[in-house]
């Protein structure tokens, strides 16, 4: 999902020689992955009110305010520190609205599928945790077996979600979720196998199938 890091890298080290252009770049590469990774979590309640799309261009004009003090001290792989920025943003937005007087969102946290998780990566996942028969051999068996993924990932826990969409949906790796979620590398390691445990689980349950009578 996040660009790739030597490209990454090497933007970074022309904006630190006062490339302007660099940082312009850098800013249109992550564009995209902010957009899939904030429409994701904005609580459905909120995103009836605050585009995505706004909230990615606050996250980035506080990303490049603050890309010098980045650059001075890169203590975290960039897309770590991006994505840092972007989820104080959607609390404060969940805050904002609160003060607004408008309908209050009850959860600032917590992983809420929207419209962003059409993405491959659930479709994949759900093929890698189902039996091989059951993979989809037409469209509306792919759809139905997506259908079932996204109920199934609903069912979990606010833990366990985090963690799978972490891992498959941004595609993070087991150090960099860890970082994330403030855990060890043994930890979220566990917190992953448990959660894919659980998810399995879900998804083999027979879904339930309403028959036609002539």
């Amino acid at each position: 999902m996040w660009p790739d890091a030597g490209e990454t890298q090497s933007l970074l080290e022309r904006a630190r020689a006062s490339d302007k252009e660099a940082a312009e770049k850098l800013w249109e590469r992550f564009r995209p992955a902010l957009r899939r990774m904030i429409g994701l979590r904005l609580d459905q309640a909120l995103a009836r009110r605050v585009d995505a799309s706004d909230v990615v261009q606050d996250v980035l004009m506080k990303a490049n305010q603050r890309l010098g003090e980045y650059l001075d001290n890169p203590a975290m792989p960039f897309h770590l520190w991006l994505r840092q920025i972007a989820r104080d943003q959607m609390i404060d937005a969940h805050r904002r609205h609160r003060v607004s007087g408008k309908r209050s969102i009850d959860r600032e946290q917590g992983i809420h599928l929207g419209s962003a998780w059409d993405d491959r990566s659930s479709l994949d996942l759900a093929q890698e945790l189902q039996d091989a028969a059951l993979t989809p051999a037409a469209e509306a068996l792919r759809r139905e077996l997506e259908q079932r993924f996204e109920a199934a990932l609903h069912d979990l826990d606010d833990d366990d979600r985090e963690i799978i969409v972490l891992r498959h949906h941004e595609q993070l790796s087991n150090i960099e979720a860890s970082v994330v979620l403030g855990l060890s590398q043994p930890a979220a390691g566990m917190r992953y196998l448990r959660a894919l445990k659980r998810l399995r689980e879900r998804l083999s349950e027979p879904p339930s199938v309403t028959v036609a009578h002539p």
